[in-house]
């Protein structure tokens, strides 16, 4: 697929219609009641495997979209939770598609210049890569994007929880940088109301350890925030990545 310039394709992804309610609880991971502002209780499938620490507490106001596909066993799916001081993404198949459609409409400067942009690519006998960019069969940067949901005292933080994944792929990414190639650990902030990023070493010391590690071994880093209000989500500003051992769980809110 080539790369198109903004005029061509959309860096904005756009919401299906959202329905309002209360969150009542979130559950099993993937599952979560929701009261709807006309009284109606419904069960809403939450498409985020993560901890999702601070983003799922009950009584907060959620946002849903409806679905009548057939077949399809939860006819609800919850896309938005409003924090106090921001919107907050919850579907984690929106990170993927913004950073890919960001690139392509050349809304991230540090990874412009390639002439095709591809999406899950099989590196290795059992692993994928989330995005690769090529101008040349030599010249290749290898993407991986996280999703981050956890801000505390405008700090932006991930993981949410110890994740054995996350670090594999950082692993991943430095033996790519080992054969000759660009890796990049991108981190997507589906909220607004965060200054910085930094790996949560309060909750789990081992991936910050690997970041850094990857970091030092070629692996680069890039931490972007969104734009988000009920009509859509875009790419906004890169923030800076602090990546020090740093306990922000010590630091006043």
């Amino acid at each position: 697929m080539q790369i198109k310039n903004e005029t061509a394709a959309s860096a904005t992804i756009y919401w299906p219609p959202l329905i309002s309610g209360t969150l009542i609880r979130r559950y099993k991971r993937f599952l979560a009641d929701v009261r709807l502002d006309n009284g109606k209780i419904v069960t809403a499938h939450c498409p985020n495997s993560g901890r999702m620490t601070e983003c799922c507490e009950p009584g907060r106001t959620v946002y849903v979209s409806r679905s009548d596909r057939p077949g399809r066993k939860l006819k609800y799916t919850w896309e938005l939770i409003a924090m106090a001081d921001s919107l907050v993404g919850v579907n984690t198949q929106v990170p993927n598609r913004l950073v890919h459609d960001s690139i392509s409409a050349g809304r991230i400067p540090q990874l412009n210049g390639y002439a095709d942009i591809r999406r899950e690519v099989k590196v290795g006998a059992n692993s994928r890569i989330d995005i690769v960019l090529e101008s040349s069969p030599g010249n290749k940067c290898f993407i991986e994007v996280k999703n981050c949901t956890l801000v505390s005292s405008r700090v932006a933080c991930f993981p949410d929880a110890v994740t054995a994944r996350g670090k594999k792929h950082l692993e991943e990414l430095q033996k790519l940088v080992q054969a000759g190639f660009r890796a990049v650990m991108f981190f997507l902030i589906q909220r607004m109301d965060a200054q910085s990023f930094r790996p949560a070493d309060h909750i789990d010391p081992a991936y910050g350890d690997a970041l850094r590690q990857a970091v030092n071994g070629g692996v680069e880093i890039m931490a972007y925030d969104v734009h988000m209000d009920l009509t859509g989500i875009s790419i906004r500003h890169e923030l800076p990545c602090l990546i020090d051992r740093f306990d922000i769980s010590l630091q006043p809110v």
